[in-house]
């Protein structure tokens, strides 16, 4: 059973960057699609990106593409979302998300397919 701990946001302005890191343990972690997640008050949990086990595929939320990167090293078991032109829009509490997959699966999208989370971070963006 994978654990996972995210890190990194915080407070910043619009047009700014931040990094989002996701440490997980206790699991094969390349044998695990990742994503993050975002849930912002009053609103549905979203995805933002989603990555394959390898890292070969990625997927992005239309709001998001061209402005945000998934990637993961699988030797160090970490997951990173590197966000930059940060909006309003984006302020939410950001969550990783794991499930296993096998090799040729397509790649999960929905947060209902994801059977493993994070606690979150908040991600605040000012005007």
């Amino acid at each position: 059973q994978v654990r996972l701990r995210e890190s990194g946001g915080g407070l910043v302005q619009a047009g700014g960057s931040l990094t989002l890191s996701c440490a997980a343990s206790g699991g094969p972690f390349r044998e695990y699609a990742m994503g993050w997640f975002r849930q912002a008050p009053g609103k549905e949990r979203e995805l933002v990106a989603a990555i394959s086990r390898a890292g070969g595929t990625t997927n992005y939320a239309d709001a998001v593409k061209g402005r945000f990167t998934i990637s993961r090293d699988n030797a160090r078991n970490m997951l990173s979302l590197q966000m930059n032109s940060l909006r309003p829009e984006d302020t939410a509490v950001y969550h990783c998300a794991a499930v296993r997959t096998i090799i040729t699966a397509p790649l999960p999208v929905l947060p209902e397919k994801y059977n493993y989370w994070g606690q979150g971070t908040q991600v605040a963006v000012s005007s």
